[in-house]
């Protein structure tokens, strides 16, 4: 089964890493297994220069695992950034919901976030206008056809999230 998921989408240095670190832990304290997925638009690295890691992908190997006790990295190298659903139907099995930063061109249900200081026009009510919005997280009220949530209150934001994605069967 895939988790659901929500992307929290929003130009750059707006705080979508803060808000889904906000949100992570009460989403928790309800009982729900959570993951996020970052979307790098960047390359990175995770396996470095002179670590095992790195010499065994440099070696050859198309997939490589570390772990320990606490924890799990992969690294998978691939032709291209994979789709926000393919990863959540590979990587995702064990969880309730996924917070996804990024992936603006996704189906999945999103919320916009905005500030004030930005004082941009949203992404997803622009030229084309995205059917997937469900909310923007906003720092200023604004006139949208969709919830604005308050982007201070990472309480509200997991109530809307949890009656709107996790206790709703329509969304995937």
């Amino acid at each position: 089964m895939t988790a659901k998921a929500v992307a929290f989408i929003a130009r750059s240095g707006t705080g979508k890493t803060t808000l889904i670190e906000k949100i992570l832990p009460e989403l928790a304290a309800r009982g729900y297994r959570a993951g996020a997925i970052k979307h790098d638009a960047h390359r990175f690295d995770i396996d470095h220069p002179g670590k095992d890691s790195h010499r065994l992908t440099v070696a050859g190997a198309q997939t490589m695992v570390i772990t320990s006790a606490e924890k799990l990295a992969l690294v998978k190298k691939h032709g291209g950034s994979p789709p926000a659903e393919e990863l959540l139907r590979d990587y995702f099995p064990d969880v309730d919901i996924v917070l996804v930063e990024g992936f603006s061109q996704s189906g999945l249900p999103k919320i916009e976030i905005h500030r004030k200081e930005k004082n941009a026009p949203l992404i997803c009510r622009g030229e084309n206008p995205d059917p997937a919005l469900i909310a923007v997280a906003s720092d200023e009220p604004l006139e949208v056809d969709v919830p604005v949530l308050e982007l201070s209150a990472p309480r509200r934001i997991a109530d809307f999230i949890e009656e709107n994605i996790l206790k709703r069967p329509e969304f995937p």
